[in-house]
């Protein structure tokens, strides 16, 4: 079973920036769903960034609009979220995630997602 494995997870101050990074070799191309989730310390999990990688049409969730950004290397086979202007309220972990064929409903709901890395630790502080 292909993994997805994340890195590039630190502690950051309000305001500033970090790129994530999804390695996702074999869910880049064809169609499928690649996704950022998050989820903070007593939180449910919770969709923040998703594409699917046969169109360039990113989804993302009202609460990192305008701050983060997906997009997805099909050649280098990796997945990325850079996370601008962040807030405390960003600090949780983020996970990477592939749906195979796409997803049939949201396609922020985790229940769509099948492969799952291990997540990366990201801490704001204000």
């Amino acid at each position: 079973q292909v993994q997805l494995a994340e890195t590039g997870g630190a502690s950051v101050q309000a305001g500033g920036s970090l790129r994530l990074s999804c390695a996702a070799f074999g869910y880049t191309s064809g169609s499928n769903a690649i996704a950022w989730f998050r989820q903070g310390s007593g939180n449910e999990r919770e969709g923040v960034a998703a594409i699917y990688t046969d169109a360039n049409s990113p989804f993302y969730a009202d609460s990192v609009k305008g701050r983060f950004t997906i997009a997805v290397d099909s050649a280098k086979n990796m997945v990325y979220l850079q996370m601008n202007r962040l807030k405390p309220e960003d600090s949780a972990t983020y996970y990477c995630a592939a749906a195979i064929g796409g997803v049939t409903g949201g396609i922020l709901s985790a229940r769509e997602y099948q492969r799952w890395g291990q997540g990366t630790q990201v801490t704001v502080s204000s």
